[in-house]
C-alpha cells in the first residue's frame, strides 16, 4: 500500500497556491529588473512604476486562468505548462505595451527595464513551475502521490486510457485493475494490467482495496450498464470519471463545456473563443502594423513597377470568404492583364496569363503583400487557412469533407498547409486536412512557428505561379 499525501487529498491547494504566487512572482521579477537597471530597490520606485505593477498584478489574476494554468497539475505535462506560461506572459505583456501606448505614457517608462522585466518574469514563472513539478515528481517516486485507478471497459476506449496512464508517469496514475463483462477478456493482461472480473465484481473489489479513482471507459450504448454500476458503487468513497466515447467522431478543437449548467462536449468548435480571440487580434494587428511599416518601401516600388508595366489599377480586389462565412474584399497586387482578372475556373494557375511584373510577383509571393492591409482592417489573420472565392465555397463545401470547418477561424495570408508546400494547384482535400490540423492545434506558439517558417521557405515555392 502507498502512503497518503496532503497534495493528493487536497490537490486544489496547489492550484490555489499557484494562483496566489504567480502575481507576486511577476512583481518580484519587476523589482529585480528595476534593481538590475537602476541599482535601486522597489521602495525607491516612482509612483508611476508602482501603479503599473498594481495594474499588472490585477491583469495576471484576471488573464492567467484562461490559459489553463490552474486547471490540473496532474493532467498536464511540464512542457505544456511552460508553453502555457509563455503564451500567458507574452499576452499579458502585449496588453501592457498596448495600454502604455494607448495612454501615451510609454515614454515615462524605461524600455530596458520593460525588456528585463519580460525576461525575468518568464524565467521566474518557469522556475516556479519546475520547482513544484520537481517536488511532485519526488513525492511520486517515493510512492506518496500516486492515484490508484480502476478501469471499467477493456475495449478500444479502455485500452487507450490504460496506455495513456502508463506512458504518462508524470501524471501519477497507476492502473490497479481492469473490469469488463466480456468472458473472453477475463484474466487477460493489457499493457501491464489484468482484467480481474466483470462489472458486478467491482463493488467487492473496491471494498477490499484502497482505490482512488474509477474510470468508466464504456461505449455510449452501455448506458443502462453504467447506471447500474453507478448505483452499485454509490456507497464507496471513490472518485468516478467518465471517459466519453467520442473518438469515433471527427473532432475539431474538442473540449468540455456547459450548456445552462449541463455538462457538454464540444465535438467541433472554433478555438477563437474567450481570451484566445483577444490574443489572436492583438497578434494580428500589432504584427501587421509593424510589417506594413517595414515593407512600405517595397510596396511603393512594386506599385510603381505595376503602373509603368501595364495599364490598369495597382491593386486587384476580389470577394473571398473568411471566418463564419463572412465575405470581404481581399487585396492583391495586380499580376494579370485587366481583362483576365475575372476568371470562373478554379485552379489551373499555370494557364492563366500574367504580366511580366506579375509573373515575378507571383513566383515570390509578393502579390500577397497588400493582404496585410486586410489583416489591419480585421478581415483576415496573418496565419490561417487561405480564403476562397464565394462561388467556389458554395461548390466545394459539398465535394470536400470538412471544407466548411476551415471557416471556424479567420482566413490567413500564410498557413500550415502553405509552409508544407500545399498551395497553388495541389490537392485541395489534402490542403483542407492541413488547415483542420492547424485549427485543432491552434496556439500563439504555432502561429509564430508558421510565420518564422514562412520567412525561411514560404515566399519562393515550386507551387507558386
Amino acid at each position: 500500500m502507498f502512503d497518503k499525501s496532503i497534495f493528493k487529498s487536497y490537490s486544489s491547494f496547489i492550484n490555489l497556491f499557484s494562483r496566489l504566487t504567480d502575481p507576486f512572482v511577476v512583481v518580484l521579477a519587476a523589482c529585480l529588473a528595476f534593481f538590475f537597471k537602476f541599482q535601486v530597490s522597489f521602495f525607491e520606485m516612482s509612483k508611476d512604476y508602482k501603479l503599473l505593477l498594481i495594474f499588472v498584478f490585477i491583469l495576471i489574476v484576471a488573464m492567467f486562468p484562461s490559459f489553463g494554468l490552474y486547471s490540473s497539475w496532474r493532467g498536464q505535462s511540464l512542457f505544456k505548462q511552460v508553453r502555457s506560461i509563455f503564451l500567458a506572459w507574452f499576452s499579458v505583456f502585449l496588453v501592457i505595451i498596448v495600454v502604455l501606448f494607448a495612454l501615451k505614457v510609454s515614454a515615462g517608462y524605461s524600455r530596458a527595464w520593460l525588456g528585463y522585466w519580460a525576461l525575468f518574469g518568464l524565467l521566474l514563472l518557469v522556475l516556479f513551475r519546475m520547482s513544484v513539478y520537481g517536488f511532485l515528481q519526488y513525492q511520486r517516486k517515493l510512492g506518496i502521490n500516486i492515484r490508484r485507478v480502476v478501469i471499467v471497459g477493456a475495449g478500444d476506449l479502455g485500452r487507450q486510457a490504460i496506455h495513456r496512464a502508463n506512458y504518462s508517469p508524470w501524471m501519477g496514475y497507476r492502473v490497479t485493475a481492469i473490469f469488463d463483462d466480456s468472458a473472453s477478456m477475463q484474466g487477460k493482461n493489457i499493457d501491464g494490467s489484468q482484467v480481474v472480473g466483470d462489472l458486478d465484481a467491482i463493488s467487492d473489489f473496491l471494498s477490499n482495496n484502497d482505490i482512488d479513482e474509477l474510470w468508466l471507459a464504456l461505449p455510449l450504448r452501455a448506458e443502462q450498464r453504467m447506471k447500474k454500476l453507478l448505483n452499485d458503487v454509490s456507497h464507496h468513497a471513490v472518485n468516478i470519471k467518465l471517459i466519453p466515447d467520442i473518438f469515433g467522431f471527427t473532432l475539431l478543437h474538442h473540449s468540455m463545456t456547459e450548456i445552462a449548467g449541463l455538462p457538454a462536449v464540444n465535438l467541433s468548435v472554433s478555438p477563437m473563443d474567450g481570451g484566445n480571440w483577444l490574443i489572436k487580434e492583438i497578434e494580428d494587428r500589432v504584427l501587421a502594423f509593424i510589417i506594413l511599416i517595414l515593407i512600405s518601401p517595397l510596396m511603393l516600388l512594386i506599385s510603381i513597377s505595376i503602373k509603368l508595366s501595364s495599364a490598369g489599377p495597382v491593386f486587384f480586389k476580389q470577394e473571398r470568404v473568411s471566418w463564419n462565412g463572412k465575405k470581404f474584399q481581399m487585396f492583391k497586387f495586380r499580376s494579370m492583364p485587366v481583362n483576365d482578372e475575372v476568371n470562373s475556373e478554379w485552379g489551373n494557375v499555370k494557364a492563366k496569363e500574367t504580366t511580366k511584373i506579375g509573373r515575378i510577383l507571383r513566383k515570390m509571393s509578393l502579390d500577397e503583400l497588400p493582404q496585410f492591409i486586410n489583416v489591419l482592417k480585421g478581415d483576415m489573420s496573418i496565419v490561417g487557412p487561405r480564403p476562397e472565392r464565394t462561388q467556389f465555397v458554395d461548390k466545394l463545401k459539398y465535394e470536400i469533407p470538412g471544407y466548411m470547418q476551415k471557416h471556424m477561424v479567420k482566413a490567413g495570408i500564410t498557413g500550415w498547409a502553405q509552409i508544407n508546400g500545399w498551395r497553388g494547384d495541389t490537392c485541395l482535400a489534402t490542403r483542407i486536412e492541413y488547415d483542420l490540423h492547424y485549427i485543432d492545434n491552434w496556439s500563439l506558439w504555432l502561429d509564430l512557428k508558421i510565420i518564422f517558417l514562412t520567412i525561411l521557405k514560404g515566399f519562393i515555392n515550386k507551387n507558386a505561379y
